[in-house]
C-alpha cells in the first residue's frame, strides 16, 4: 500500500520545484547580454516602427532582458535598397527588407507580389509568411529568416488618369517590386527605379509619371502632393521580410535563440502586417474625403477583366524565372495559393 506524502515530504517537493524555477531565470539572467541593432527604412513616424518596436520589446521580455534591441528607422543604418546585404554583412542585426528592390534575386519570394492575387494584409501576411517557409532556408540562405508580411494593396497612382492597360503605353513608373515592374514594361511603360524615400522626388523632377504605392504611405512621404489619379483597385500587395544576421544568431545562447524563434513565427507576422495595414486603410479613408485635389476612381467589371487578362503574361514570366532557377513554379503557386485560400486573403 502506497504511503501519503507527509509534510516534510511536501515542503520538500515545493522546494525542490521552487529551487529549479529559480535555477531556470539565473541561467537566464546569466546570458551574456546582447545589443542588438534593428534598421528599418521607413521614416520614423511610419506605423511600422512601433509595430517593430513592440515585437522588439516583447523579445527583450522573452530572453529576460539578455537581448536589448535598438530600433534605427530612417535610412539611419544604410539605403533601403541595401538591407538584406546589410544583415547579411552583419552591419545591422535584424533589417526590414523589401526583395522586390533587386529584381531577379528572390524569383520564389517575387509569387506574392504577382498583379491581383491578394485582397488584404492581415491574414495575408500570415499566409504569405506559412507559405514561404518551405523556400526561404533555400533562396535566403546568408541570412535568418524571421518572417514574411504585406502591406495593404497599393495602387497606381499617377499625373494622368490611366483607365485600360493601353494608357500605361509611354508612361515612366516607378513600381514598387521587380513583379510589378514586368507589369509595366509589358504594357509599354518604362521603368523607374526608385526607393520609396525617393518616390516623390522622382515625380517632382518629372523621372516618372506614376507609381504603385500603398495609400497611407503615399500621405506619409507627401507622393499625394505630386500625383492626382489614382486607380482604386487592389492593384498588388509589397512583400517584405525581416531577417536576422546568421552570425548574430549562432552567436546566442540556447536560451536566447529560443526567444528569437518564439518571435519568428506567422502569428508576429500577421501582427506587424496588421498594424501597417491599419494605417493604410485609414490613408485611403483621408485621401477618398480630399475630392477636391485628387480623382479616386473604381474600375469597372470590364476594365478590371481587361487589366487582368493584360497582365497574364507577367506571371508566366515568373513562372520561367523561378523554372530557370531549378524549381517547380506550378508548385510554387499552387502552395501560396492555397495558404492564401487557407488564410481567407485570395483576391
Amino acid at each position: 500500500m502506497n504511503k501519503p506524502f507527509s509534510f516534510p515530504q511536501v515542503s520538500v517537493a515545493v522546494f525542490c520545484a521552487l529551487s529549479l524555477s529559480s535555477l531556470c531565470t539565473m541561467v537566464m539572467a546569466q546570458d551574456k547580454v546582447q545589443q542588438v541593432r534593428i534598421s528599418t527604412w521607413v521614416p520614423a513616424q511610419h506605423a511600422l516602427n512601433p509595430a517593430v518596436q513592440a515585437w522588439a520589446d516583447s523579445l527583450k521580455k522573452a530572453s529576460g532582458g539578455s537581448i536589448n534591441p535598438t530600433l534605427f528607422p530612417s535610412e539611419q543604418l544604410g539605403k533601403a535598397f541595401d538591407h538584406y546585404d546589410m544583415a547579411r554583412d552583419g552591419l545591422t542585426d535584424f533589417a526590414f527588407v523589401n526583395p522586390g528592390y533587386q529584381p531577379g534575386r528572390f524569383p520564389i519570394f517575387a509569387a506574392a507580389s504577382l498583379p491581383f492575387e491578394i485582397n488584404n494584409a492581415k491574414a495575408g501576411s500570415a499566409a504569405i509568411d506559412a507559405w514561404y517557409r518551405a523556400y526561404a532556408a533555400k533562396e535566403m540562405k546568408e541570412v535568418k529568416y524571421c518572417f514574411a508580411f504585406a502591406h495593404d494593396p497599393g495602387a497606381l497612382h499617377s499625373r494622368k488618369k490611366v483607365v485600360l492597360p493601353a494608357d500605361m503605353k509611354g508612361l515612366k513608373v516607378r513600381p514598387a517590386t521587380s513583379t510589378v515592374g514586368q507589369m509595366v514594361t509589358l504594357l509599354g511603360g518604362t521603368n523607374v527605379q526608385a526607393s520609396a524615400p525617393e518616390a516623390r522626388d522622382a515625380i517632382e523632377r518629372g523621372v516618372a509619371d506614376a507609381l504603385t504605392f500603398p495609400w497611407g504611405s503615399l500621405t506619409l512621404f507627401g507622393i499625394d502632393k505630386v500625383v492626382k489619379y489614382h486607380m482604386d483597385v487592389p492593384l498588388y500587395v509589397t512583400p517584405f521580410v525581416w531577417v536576422m544576421n546568421l552570425d548574430k544568431y549562432n552567436s546566442l545562447s540556447a536560451s536566447q535563440k529560443q526567444a528569437v524563434d518564439s518571435h519568428c513565427t506567422s502569428e508576429w507576422a500577421e501582427k506587424v502586417g496588421t498594424a501597417w495595414a491599419d494605417f493604410e486603410i485609414a490613408g485611403h479613408t483621408k485621401l477618398l474625403a480630399d475630392k477636391a485635389n485628387r480623382e479616386i476612381y473604381p474600375l469597372t467589371p470590364e476594365q478590371l477583366a481587361a487589366w487582368k487578362t493584360a497582365v497574364a503574361p507577367v506571371k508566366q514570366q515568373w513562372a520561367d524565372e523561378v523554372k530557370k532557377r531549378g524549381d517547380d513554379p506550378a508548385a510554387v503557386m499552387k502552395a501560396l495559393q492555397q495558404s492564401l485560400t487557407k488564410y481567407k486573403s485570395a483576391l
